[in-house]
């Protein structure tokens, strides 16, 4: 998931839940979070997450000290 980021965004970008499913090629669930701190090596972060929408934020990082997990 993370490495299909990396080579197809160069800015912040949403998924939907299903788009996402569809890309790793499984359900995903609550477990998806645990995970998101791992973007980090990639150049992005997890922004907002709804779940109302059944959307995910993808924030492009511009310098190092944004890795930073806040």
């Amino acid at each position: 998931m993370w490495q299909y980021i990396k080579d197809n965004h160069d800015q912040d970008f949403q998924l939907s839940f299903n788009q996402i499913q569809k890309i790793v090629g499984l359900p995903i669930d609550h477990s998806f979070l645990n995970y998101k701190k791992e973007l980090l090596n990639y150049g992005f972060k997890v922004g907002k997450i709804s779940l109302k929408n059944k959307t995910v934020d993808f924030e492009k990082l511009e310098g190092k000290n944004d890795t930073k997990i806040r």
